[in-house]
């Protein structure tokens, strides 16, 4: 079996294990498939250390991709599915870190019995190694059709996760997360049919104008057969697919096509990204999951907004995202203020987390709007960035509420001094969230800045848009101090005197996370923009050429 695809169907295998496991053993068996799935995924850092890949992707202009498994799946008359896995320097980082999250938070599901649910851990267990499944393929698919049942296997375990082992308003949550989720994936089943079909004309049109008799070549069989195409690598580099996706004359619901098409999968995208006004299923979601569901929900499943726009939206509509970009960027803009703002009117210590990642992520959406290379640069590192800081601040939020069991921020005070170990893992996770020098925030948040000031030639709206969104970072500063001061500094609270510091098994999740938190801010180059900067450059350039200011 090809590595990859080991990677991706090991958590289904420990699923199918945890049916027959017995009941005292399963989170035993769950936490050895998601440690191995971890350890397997680590040894792609051979494969990119070594400079080997096994086929150019999108051409000779994009990099390589490493480790590609590429058979037919399913065939029919009028489509053609592939299994066409591989991974590049978009995808590898995302990897690693759903794998690390995934492990973590498995660690951090181990006390499964003190939530006092009457609800066993065997489905809890099942449903998140299938969720973990769900998630790596979604960054490894390169065929589209198969990118989108990856999309939707992972709504189903998540729905559960939070519906089932979630809070009091568990229900609402989970209802509210699923239908945002189902309506951008609408908008993504409509773009790719019509990209399928679209991408058929376009090579039809072109063998004719080449003079090529589609029937009697085999292209054609007089029945109906189409070579239409779901590959990702195909739709963004094929010169014929791409030109007709870009044409003026090429309509779709009376529109031009590529612009239209760009907006379907954004909103679609930008859901899970979350960005205002599509954000709202965020607070609710994360308030009533599970700790360790929180964890995942920030650390990767926001990322596989940002990874499409990345990966689908910008290579194959080059066009339709320049065209857009102000729209975009503005987005993006409001999105940091907005989140920002209500992050410090929160009293909830949770909800106030879940809103500074919609803050976060809006950097990501900005520095890929702008199209340059900084921008690029900068948000592949926040999505990281942003992917190790959260689930560590989720964290540190479940382990005082399992001792508290409240997550009123007023009602705390002093609990570095109760808790010394806790409170110096929570000054390490929040500052990294402020973006402090020296820590993973910084990184991604200076250099889509520094991105969006490059743009100004090509796009004379960049300057304002950066100013404002650097002048957020008051806003940051002033609930991540708000919080630390009312939660961990000020004199020892009586009622929290007897709360024990993290234990072992806290400290286990909390240690790798902070180190990370250190070194990514320290090391950017050596952990983050060495495996990513070629691909995103290389990609960039493609697009813009697409867009015709390259």
């Amino acid at each position: 079996m090809d590595l990859l695809t080991l990677i991706v169907f090991l958590p289904t295998l420990g699923a199918v294990a945890c049916l027959v496991t017995p009941r005292q053993h399963i989170r035993m068996v769950a936490l050895a498939v998601s440690f191995v799935t971890f350890v397997l995924s680590l040894t792609l850092f051979g494969t990119f250390w070594a400079g080997s890949g096994d086929v150019a992707i999108f051409g000779e202009h994009y990099g390589t991709l490493h480790e590609t498994v590429r058979a037919d799946w399913i065939v029919g008359d009028r489509f053609a599915i592939e299994y066409f896995l591989g991974v590049d320097g978009l995808s590898f980082p995302l990897i690693i870190l759903t794998t690390l999250v995934s492990f973590l938070a498995c660690l951090a599901s181990w006390n499964f019995d003190s939530w006092k649910v009457n609800r066993g851990p065997r489905a809890y267990f099942i449903l998140f190694l299938l969720l973990e499944t769900g998630m790596l393929g979604v960054f490894v698919a390169l065929d589209f059709f198969l990118f989108y049942i990856f999309w939707e296997l992972m709504l189903l375990p998540m729905y559960f996760l939070i519906g089932v082992w979630g809070g009091p308003r568990r229900e609402y949550a989970a209802i509210k997360f699923f239908l945002f989720t189902l309506g951008g994936s609408v908008l993504m089943l409509v773009a790719l049919v019509a990209m399928y079909f679209f991408s058929d004309h376009a090579i039809t049109q072109a063998m004719v104008e080449q003079g090529v008799d589609v029937i009697e070549s085999g292209y054609r069989d007089g029945v109906g057969v189409t070579h239409g195409t779901f590959d990702m690598i195909e739709l963004a580099t094929n010169t014929a697919i791409q030109g007709y996706f870009g044409a003026k004359s090429t309509l779709f619901l009376g529109l031009r096509f590529a612009p239209l098409m760009f907006a379907f999968l954004f909103i679609g995208f930008a859901i899970k990204l979350p960005i205002v006004p599509l954000h709202t299923w965020l607070p609710d979601a994360h308030v009533e999951s599970p700790t360790p569901i929180s964890m995942i929900l920030a650390g990767v499943l926001l990322k596989m907004g940002g990874y499409g726009f990345l990966r689908i939206c910008y290579p194959i509509f080059p066009s339709g995202g320049y065209t857009l970009a102000f729209y975009v960027a503005m987005i993006g803009v409001v999105s940091i203020v907005y989140g920002a703002l209500c992050a410090m009117a929160q009293t909830d210590f949770k909800r106030l987390v879940a809103y500074s990642s919609v803050s976060h992520m809006g950097f990501v959406l900005l520095g890929i709007a702008v199209m340059t290379k900084s921008g690029m640069q900068g948000a592949m590192f926040q999505m990281i960035a942003h992917g190790i800081s959260s689930p560590m601040c989720f964290f540190l939020v479940g382990v005082i509420y399992e001792r508290a069991h409240h997550r009123e921020i007023n009602r705390f005070g002093g609990l570095w001094l109760t808790m010394p170990k806790y409170g110096t893992m929570a000054t390490i996770g929040f500052f990294a969230a402020l973006g402090l020098p020296g820590l993973c925030g910084f990184i991604g948040e200076v250099w889509v800045l520094l991105g969006t000031f490059a743009a100004r030639d090509m796009f004379p709206w960049a300057i304002p848009m950066a100013i404002v969104a650097a002048s957020s970072v008051i806003l940051t500063a002033g609930y991540i101090l708000w919080l630390i001061q009312r939660v961990y500094l000020g004199r020892e609270r009586e009622e929290y005197k007897g709360f024990l510091d993290a234990s072992p098994r806290e400290m286990f999740v909390l240690v790798p996370l902070a180190v990370l938190c250190i070194a990514l801010g320290v090391l950017p180059m050596q952990t983050v923009f060495n495996f990513t900067n070629g691909t995103l450059d290389l990609m960039l350039a493609q697009v813009l050429s697409g867009a015709g200011v390259g």
